[in-house]
């Protein structure tokens, strides 16, 4: 069937019409609210300005852009997201704190699921059998 027969048909076919809404009505329906106790470690909140949805990249690189120089002492999300993170810890340096504990991701290397005296067990552990 040639395309323009098929447009032509599909303009006239009750068939079709319903079909297509159908469609845009499942598409419109509530979406159930999906509540999670597992905590955000992709995207974080500016602990200065709140600006939200930034990676942990993009964070840095705002800060970087709009709050390099600002003295106030704020909690770190990413660390605030942690397992191990303390919420109401406030970094006295922020900006060296981003640059020093925050040049990789999290993900990365580390087992959320595991408890921070079986990671320390772990690394000690291999630090003596690399050797």
């Amino acid at each position: 069937m040639a395309l323009s027969n098929l447009r032509s048909h599909a303009a006239t076919c009750s068939k079709y019409e319903s079909y297509i809404l159908e469609g845009i009505k499942s598409v419109k329906k509530e979406q159930p609210q999906v509540v999670s106790d597992v905590p955000n470690r992709f995207t974080f909140m500016c602990p200065y300005c709140r600006q939200q949805n930034l990676d942990q990249e993009g964070l840095v690189e705002h800060c970087n852009k709009f709050h390099f120089s600002d003295p106030t002492p704020v909690v770190c999300p990413i660390c605030a997201s942690m397992p191990w993170g303390d919420p109401g810890y406030m970094s006295a340096n922020f900006m060296e704190h981003i640059h020093r504990r925050h040049k990789f991701s999290y993900d990365t290397f580390v087992d959320y699921s595991a408890d921070e005296d079986a990671m320390m067990r772990e690394a000690l552990v291999r630090s003596l059998t690399d050797n």
